[in-house]
């Protein structure tokens, strides 16, 4: 491992991760910084962009105290999570804090779009329903509830956007990131005007958009005295954590799709030409990769559906693990592989936050069904397992609908250790499905688009044919597929 090496950071929910990647795509170092989320009011999450800034210059102190040298690195990447509205003054001083993608203050706001533009206008320009948690709605409430900083908003931008503005001193977003502000035109990759001017939003406070490898400045000298990274490196100017994600998985063209079982899941996939779904159940994005678009559908609660049993009904399963120094996860899944598939009958509806895809129904609620006096904690493990992948297998039917069709899926997070929910995952939607050699999801995708616009390769497929490795297989069975089609339907 030597260099050059190429920096990923990641402005996540509850904290920033920094990796170091060199040019053979192995990951050198990596460290994570957690921040403060703000909860004023229920249904408010809000947070300081200048915590942001704080934990991305400990993370990158740790790289140089480890004696890694700031003349190594060669380009930037940025990431993180979506949709938040951070609004700065013209001297690009942040003007309040930053507005996350969770909060679910601009009900009246969603509700307004849909009012004035029509649901089929707004799906068809924008790819996406305009959720609470996305931009425009946020800049509607702002503008009716804090009128005087409204009035003193010179741009707004997304949070990894925060990052490049103290790296670069520029204001760029990028045209992934810009895909979930319903304020953009997918199509055609740029602001919509109609959108714009039917909202009554100042184009003045549209940030430049640029496709995310491009780059978006250097580091300036500013920048380099904070962070101790070399004055004029590249800094690219990146995309949203889930087209990252896609880059690191190597989801990059058609034909290869991605999984990620974290405690939401997320179906993602790549796709050569604008699709989406008429109804909004789909997300539908500029891809990272130029000329390219992605489809996503996200489940609420898949890794976190295990978490809910394990932290309910497991205890016993966790005494067990303390004492004998398991892990918990594998001492459930090992009694759920004593299951056959379709876990003798019963169901488990994965509904314990709502539910985004298919149904965007806050109220949705978890189920158990069909359980009997023959069943036992094992059957209701597996159906556990089984009703997140058919979760899944709702978001990849949607795809499938729009002409996207994937061959293959790479499963990346937490979900991804388990042999068995591989296994099942692969059977219930047919298809095989791959681990990676590089399980860092957003950050790697961003380092990877920061070795691009540093010049280390040409093109972003270019980069993740030499970087991004699969590992792990999981064939999927067709007579466990035949099976699991007909629990799917009752499902």
């Amino acid at each position: 491992m030597s260099p050059p090496y190429y920096v990923g950071i990641d402005v996540g929910t509850t904290g920033a991760k920094v990796i170091l990647v060199d040019v053979g795509g192995y990951v050198v170092m990596q460290h994570v910084e957690e921040y403060p989320l703000y909860t004023p009011r229920l249904g408010w999450t809000e947070q300081e962009p200048e915590d942001w800034w704080i934990a991305v210059k400990k993370a990158l102190s740790a790289f140089w105290a480890s004696g890694i040298k700031p003349d190594d690195v060669e380009g930037i990447g940025l990431t993180g999570q979506m949709h938040g509205l951070v609004v700065v003054d013209s001297h690009l001083k942040p003007l309040r804090r930053a507005i996350l993608w969770n909060d679910q203050r601009t009900g009246p706001q969603a509700k307004e779009i849909v009012e004035r533009l029509g649901l089929h206008k707004i799906i068809s320009l924008t790819g996406n329903y305009p959720y609470t948690g996305f931009t425009a709605p946020k800049l509607l409430w702002l503008k009716e509830n804090e009128q005087s900083v409204y009035s003193r908003v010179s741009k707004f931008m997304l949070p990894k956007d925060y990052i490049g503005l103290k790296l670069t001193g520029k204001v760029l977003t990028d045209v992934n990131d810009a895909s979930g502000t319903s304020l953009f035109d997918v199509s055609k990759r740029k602001w919509s005007k109609e959108l714009i001017e039917e909202l009554d939003i100042s184009p003045d406070v549209l940030p430049e958009v640029i496709e995310s490898p491009s780059i978006r400045g250097e580091v300036t000298a500013t920048g380099s005295e904070e962070t101790g990274l070399k004055p004029g490196t590249p800094v690219v100017a990146g995309a949203g954590d889930q087209g990252a994600a896609g880059v690191g998985a190597g989801a990059v063209r058609e034909g290869i799709g991605s999984i990620n079982v974290g405690t939401s899941g997320v179906v993602f996939s790549s796709s050569d030409s604008y699709r989406f779904d008429s109804r909004g159940r789909l997300h539908s994005f500029c891809h990272a990769v130029p000329g390219k678009w992605h489809v996503m559908g996200v489940m609420l609660a898949a890794g976190g559906s295990l978490r809910w049993f394990r932290d309910v009904l497991g205890e016993p399963e966790r005494t067990t693990a303390l004492i004998a120094g398991l892990d918990v996860y594998d001492i459930l899944t090992q009694e759920a592989s004593l299951v056959p598939p379709g876990s003798e009958g019963v169901l488990f509806l994965p509904y314990l936050s709502g539910e985004r895809t298919p149904h965007g129904d806050p109220n949705a609620r978890g189920v158990f069904f069909g359980l009997s006096l023959k069943h036992t904690k094992r059957h209701m493990v597996r159906a556990v397992l089984e009703g997140v992948a058919y979760g899944l297998r709702d978001s990849f039917e949607l795809m499938m609908s729009t002409g996207v069709s994937p061959s293959e899926f790479r499963i990346m997070g937490g979900g991804a250790k388990s042999v068995l929910w591989r296994k099942i995952i692969a059977d219930v939607l047919g298809r095989p499905v791959y681990t990676m050699a590089v399980d860092e999801g957003s950050s790697y995708g961003a380092a990877i688009l920061g070795a691009v616009g540093a010049g280390a390769f040409s093109r972003v497929d270019d980069a993740v044919k030499a970087l991004v490795k699969t590992q792990d297989f999981t064939e999927a069975d067709s007579e466990n597929h035949r099976l699991y089609d007909s629990w799917y339907q009752l499902y």
